[in-house]
């Protein structure tokens, strides 16, 4: 009687833990889940900041000032682009996680000058380099944790891309507002890049999950 007891209340316990599992993970968060919820933290936070900061300066502009604008930088593209990334959400729904991971750090890597010229002034624009800094370890950190032998990435320190043609140079007021203009614009785009890969690469750690974007 007494066993017979026993079996029904691990049986009862059981049947709790299952109905308690489907609304929440039983899965432990591992070191790897950690390290993507932080890089996907600060990429959207330099994300906002890039958002915000563009919607400051296109205020700040007249209405003719940026039609222009607007106009040369559709024809024209950024220097990140020259980093081979997914066209389209299908492709990036089709890449691995370490190809992810290795195009975000490359386009991170790549506004390691350029996001100079960004600081200076406020507060926020201050902290665009080292949360940059950041966030490059941080993804290189996840890059040596999802290595697998037959995808080896390597760290193209080589890498050099122009830091966006004459921008430290002299420039005449029109040049440099349509440099300042491309230069956040630019900005705001690659952290939107980086944001959608790490989080597809994120949602990947979870099997159950719907990662369509």
């Amino acid at each position: 009687m007494l066993l017979l007891l026993v079996g029904q209340i691990v049986a009862s316990s059981i049947l709790l833990l299952s109905v308690m599992c489907l609304g929440i993970s039983c899965q432990p968060i591992t070191d790897n889940q950690r390290l993507f919820s932080i890089a996907v933290s600060r990429v959207q936070h330099l994300h906002l900041l890039a958002q915000r900061l563009f919607s400051e300066f296109e205020s700040s502009l007249q209405t003719e000032e940026q039609r222009q604008l607007n106009k040369i930088f559709l024809q024209d593209f950024c220097n990140s682009d020259y980093i081979i990334s997914p066209i389209d959400k299908h492709e990036t729904q089709r890449s691995s996680v370490l190809k992810l991971l290795s195009i975000s750090y490359r386009l991170v890597e790549s506004w390691e000058f350029p996001s100079r010229s960004l600081s200076g002034g406020s507060s926020p624009r201050n902290q665009i380099s080292p949360k940059l800094s950041e966030l490059k370890t941080g993804i290189l950190l996840l890059i040596r944790a999802n290595q697998d032998a037959p995808e080896i990435f390597t760290d193209t320190s080589t890498l050099q891309l122009a830091p966006y043609g004459n921008y430290y140079q002299s420039l005449e007021a029109d040049e440099s507002l349509r440099r300042t203009y491309e230069l956040l614009a630019c900005f705001k785009k690659d952290m939107h890049k980086v944001e959608t890969y790490l989080t597809v690469a994120k949602c990947r750690l979870s099997p159950e999950a719907n990662c369509t974007l």
